[in-house]
Order: C-alpha cells, then sequence, then structure tokens
C-alpha cells in the first residue's frame, strides 16, 4: 500500500485495519479511539504533524501486516477483549493503587508529586468494573447469543460509558506529569508511571477494539 493511500481514510479505520498503527498514532498523540472519526490528513494538520513522516510510517507497516483484529470472528473478538483487557484492568488495577498510595504518602512535600493520583485511580478502577460487567453480564451474551441486532441500546450506552473512561484516563495522565517521573525519581515512583503508561495504552486499544470494530458489526 502506498504511503498517499492513507491521507483521507479515517483515523479509526486505519488503526482498526493496521495492525500497528495504533502505536504510530500514540507515539504523536493523535486520538484514534473516541476522536478517530476524522481523516488522517485533517488529523495531522490539527496538531501541526507531518503528513508525509506518518504516512511513510503505515505504509512501511502495511508491507508486513499480519492478520488485523478486524478479521477476527466475533466469539473470537470478544475473547481477546475478555482476556487481552478486563483480565488484564482486573488484575493490574489494584497494583497501580497500592504504588500512587505508596509514592503520595513518601514524596507528598516534593514537587511534582501526583497528589490525588491514587484517588482518581480508584475511581476508574469502580467505573471500570461496573462497565464491563455490564459488557460480560448483558452486551456479550446478547451478541453471542446471536441477538447482536437488538443491541443498539446497550452499545450506546457502552460508547457513551467509554467517552467518561477518556475522561478519567486524561485526568489520570494530568495528575502525573503524562506518566512520567521527574529526574532522580525512587523506583516505585518509575514503577508507578510504567503501570500508568502501561495502562492508558491499553485502555485505549481496549476502547478503539469496541468502538470500532466490534460495535460496528452490529450496526452501531
Amino acid at each position: 500500500m502506498t504511503a498517499t493511500a492513507f491521507a483521507d481514510r479515517n483515523l479509526s479505520d486505519i488503526a482498526a485495519t493496521l495492525p500497528g498503527a495504533t502505536a504510530v498514532f500514540r507515539q504523536r498523540k493523535m486520538d484514534f479511539c473516541c476522536g478517530g472519526a476524522v481523516p488522517l490528513s485533517e488529523a495531522a494538520a490539527a496538531r501541526g504533524l507531518d503528513l508525509t513522516a506518518i504516512e511513510a510510517d503505515l505504509a512501511a507497516l502495511a508491507g508486513r501486516a499480519g492478520v488485523p483484529d478486524t478479521e477476527l470472528p466475533t466469539e473470537a473478538l470478544i475473547g481477546r477483549i475478555l482476556e487481552r483487557y478486563h483480565a488484564v484492568h482486573r488484575r493490574e488495577l489494584p497494583e497501580l493503587i497500592r504504588l500512587a498510595r505508596r509514592v503520595e504518602a513518601v514524596h507528598r512535600g516534593v514537587e511534582g508529586a501526583p497528589v490525588g493520583l491514587a484517588d482518581a485511580l480508584e475511581e476508574t478502577e469502580l467505573a471500570l468494573a461496573d462497565h464491563m460487567a455490564k459488557e460480560e453480564g448483558v452486551l456479550f451474551p446478547m451478541i453471542l447469543a446471536g441477538r447482536g441486532g437488538m443491541a443498539g441500546a446497550p452499545i450506546s450506552v457502552m460508547r457513551h460509558e467509554h467517552d467518561d473512561h477518556g475522561e478519567r484516563l486524561a485526568q489520570l495522565l494530568a495528575l502525573s506529569n503524562d506518566a512520567t517521573p521527574p529526574a532522580g525519581a525512587c523506583t516505585t515512583w518509575r514503577a508507578l508511571c510504567a503501570g500508568l503508561r502501561k495502562f492508558a495504552d491499553d485502555l485505549q486499544d481496549h476502547v478503539h477494539l469496541e468502538n470500532n470494530v466490534l460495535f460496528p458489526r452490529f450496526g452501531a
């Protein structure tokens, strides 16, 4: 695929069909998830980015692309979401909260300390737990039972909650200096930022996979 083939395609479409594209966009802080319904050229211009360089990176990926998530059968796609994202969020968020509490307690008087981050992470954990329970208890069983055509209302709710997750994530990154520890930070602080960056990346990929790959299969 030539580089120029990407300029007029929406970010969400590229992210959904080209493995590795999400990393290209994330590196440049381009919202391919909830704000991905804009052409690449427009998104690049809005951020003052070099469109040619972005297209070159995407073209390089296209030359070695494997099977994208869009080609997974729905049952396998839901299984991937459950295993790769739901289970991982549940496992990793409690540890992030513990690390944040420790850093706040030890470094409260230090400039740049992430004061309030632990509470914000707890709120995120509760919201995500409720959200994932709805998907696992209502939406996914409905889809797997062959009633995806009737899933418009719950999907609409999930999309709205995804927007809320995006706002919470922005707050977490603001409280943590974009998940960047200061020079000379202790091991716990650096571990917190590394874990938070991974969570941010995972959550964006998680929401993208549902919003732009799974939900459109059911006209929503």
